[in-house]
């Protein structure tokens, strides 16, 4: 596969398994890191399509901008998960 989007759709395939996968595991007590890591794909998930679909590679000044708001964001969401643990 030397196409990048082939490569950046066979990689969101087997993230979008991976997701699957630990999200059928069902809330575990105790265990906060399964919905850590299900946010950390989700951000792997946009920042793959952003760059490639979206054609941000090409421009890394606005790739940047979106990579740290969106990161903001998924710490947001972490932080706001992670809460009930306390």
């Amino acid at each position: 596969m030397t196409d990048p989007l082939t490569r950046a759709w066979a990689l969101l395939l087997a993230l979008g398994l991976a997701t699957t996968a630990l999200a059928a595991r069902g809330p575990e007590p105790g265990a906060p890191w399964l919905g850590a890591l299900i946010l950390a794909i989700a951000f792997l998930k946009m920042r793959l399509i952003l760059t490639r679909y979206l054609g941000l590679a090409d421009a890394p000044f606005w790739r940047r901008g979106f990579d740290a708001t969106l990161g903001l964001f998924v710490l947001l969401l972490l932080g706001l998960y992670l809460i009930p643990t306390l």
